[in-house]
């Protein structure tokens, strides 16, 4: 019996030798949610045998941003110089030996910035440590792309990362799937489908043993996206995409390396000297879409000199799981001023979604009211 490698290797060559047009879109379509599911098969046997391990990175401050480029394309140099973390650098590959965080101080918010080996062709394949790599990616909260005019193959950045499940600037597709345990599959959609039919999506979800239950779209999704939806292994993480070594460059070669990239639009740097750093930093902040809460004690004023720093879409929770323990543990109910609420000192649950500049009472059970 052919092993998952062989499996995956032979539907990829499939893939290859099916024309790509409207009568086998249905059929591609399968092949690739085959493939996605033997995938998910193969990382769950190599953990159960001890494989895949990572790199050991603790996530501090409040966000965690992941620089991401081929070898010497300047990472560590820029490290040091957002940071003053020491980063081993030299000029030839494969100098970053291990995962190097330092912390960027920016608008009040303290910023993890991790520097590790550049990226290879085939690293989500695991070569020179791209899955080790890659993991850490996955779990920061924005990308940072470094290319130079040496490495300019962005495009082949980003294919690594999505082949790692890791979807760059994009949205969590809105498709709802709900197993079931009879009656079959059914399909149904609020939008109009122009992309994927009812029997394309049937056949994508039973090569992932989906046989009963709904699947419901909410957006005209690909069926890329569907597969997406049903591997639930997928992360969604922003980016920004940095050439370095801009004193080296061209007017033409500026815009040469504006047509590579496209749709995205870099900013231009040099690392070594510092220039446009602040303008990096400024983007940094941007992206990461930071939010200021200021805590309110009862019947006092609210402390607008430390607000707490959380990230856009935070709620209620995550705003205790800043607090002191017991606060979360007791809690009862928020009081919210501000603008994510219907009226000032509304009344909230741990699911509120909070908006910049908040101001929040916390309250505890057994009459006891606390701010933080």
């Amino acid at each position: 019996m052919a092993t998952l490698e062989e499996q995956i290797v032979a539907i990829e060559d499939e893939i290859r030798r099916t024309p790509n047009n409207k009568a086998t879109s249905g059929h591609i379509g399968r092949l690739r949610a085959r493939i996605a599911f033997l995938r998910l098969e193969r990382e769950k046997r190599s953990r159960g045998k001890g494989g895949g391990i990572g790199y050991a990175v603790r996530k501090s401050g409040h966000a965690t941003v992941a620089l991401v480029g081929y070898p010497s394309t300047g990472k560590s140099t820029l490290l040091t110089h957002l940071t003053g973390a020491n980063s081993q650098s030299a000029a030839y590959d494969f100098t970053t030996v291990s995962i190097i965080p330092g912390m960027l101080e920016a608008a009040g918010a303290s910023i993890q910035v991790l520097d590790m080996p550049g990226l290879v062709p085939g690293a989500w394949r695991g070569k020179g440590r791209g899955r080790e790599v890659l993991s850490v990616v996955r779990s920061a909260d924005l990308i940072l792309f470094l290319i130079d005019k040496e490495h300019p193959d962005f495009r082949g950045l980003r294919a690594e990362l999505e082949e790692a499940g890791i979807r760059v600037n994009a949205r969590r597709p809105r498709v709802v799937v709900t197993p079931g345990t009879r009656g079959g599959l059914t399909v149904t959609s609020t939008v109009k489908l122009t992309r994927l039919d009812e029997d394309s999506a049937t056949g994508i979800a039973r090569e992932f043993g989906l046989h009963n239950g709904a699947i419901v779209f909410r957006e005209d999704a690909t069926a890329e996206q569907l597969i997406d939806v049903l591997a639930g292994s997928r992360v969604y993480v922003p980016s920004i995409l940095v050439v370095n070594k801009s004193d080296l460059l061209t007017p033409a070669d500026r815009e040469k390396l504006r047509d590579l990239t496209k749709p995205f639009v870099p900013i231009f740097i040099a690392a070594e000297s510092g220039h446009n750093l602040d303008e990096l930093v400024l983007s940094i902040v941007r992206a990461l879409a930071f939010i200021r809460v200021y805590l309110r004690p009862p019947g006092g004023e609210a402390d607008r000199v430390e607000p707490l720093i959380l990230r856009g879409g935070s709620r209620v929770s995550d705003l205790l799981a800043r607090l002191p323990l017991e606060l979360g543990r007791n809690f009862r109910a928020a009081l919210v001023w501000g603008r994510s609420a219907r009226f000032p000192g509304q009344t909230v649950g741990r699911d509120h979604l909070l908006a910049d500049e908040d101001v929040v009472t916390v309250v505890v059970q057994r009459g006891r009211t606390a701010a933080g």
